[in-house]
């Protein structure tokens, strides 16, 4: 167990929930993916055509920031190399997530492409709840958990590195829970 828990956290068997905003309610027939490049190109993908992409089983342990792990947790969603695979434009280094409700949070593109990254629909066998992030949120099991954006409604490409919500309020811009990156 020592390998798969990074330094200063402890395993849980919980899935605890922690939310910057209240949780929003989103029917699958009113939730929409949009996705934009750096010069304001649009594509968007609602419930139906996000279903009808390929999507993947994906068992991986999770960190949250406020120190807990849960190993083996079982996800199934979109791979993010599959979402860029339909983009008519290519990608910038760098991607900000927007939420329902208001929350941002930074990943570079790195990050989210080779198996890293995935929009998530479905955890546990069922359909991700409202307070884990459901309909979809975004998976990015190796950074904390925060980067792993609940409610997801676009994805915006850019250029440069720019700090989303918790990060312009302290935490690091990266959040790599092997260095413990938690604060800047």
């Amino acid at each position: 167990m020592a390998q798969r828990l990074p330094p200063g956290q402890y395993s849980t068997l919980d899935f605890p929930v922690l939310s910057a905003e209240p949780t929003p309610a989103l029917p699958h027939q009113s939730w929409r993916l949009t996705i934009q490049s750096s010069d304001h190109r649009a594509y968007s993908l609602d419930w139906s055509a996000f279903r009808d992409l390929p999507h993947q089983d994906v068992i991986t342990d999770i960190h949250c920031v406020t120190r807990w792990s849960k190993f083996d947790t079982r996800w199934r969603g979109v791979p993010f190399d599959d979402l860029l695979a339909v983009l008519p434009w290519p990608p910038d280094a760098y991607v900000m997530a927007h939420c329902y409700g208001g929350y941002t949070t930074n990943v570079p593109l790195a990050d989210l492409t080779d198996g890293k990254a995935w929009l998530a629909d479905t955890f546990d066998g069922e359909p991700l709840a409202p307070e884990h992030g459901g309909p979809v949120r975004l998976l990015v099991p190796h950074l904390y958990f925060w980067k792993s954006a609940k409610w997801v409604r676009r994805l915006r490409f850019m250029p440069a590195d720019t700090p989303g919500f918790w990060e312009e309020r302290g935490y690091h811009i990266y959040g790599d829970p092997w260095r413990e990156q938690r604060y800047s």
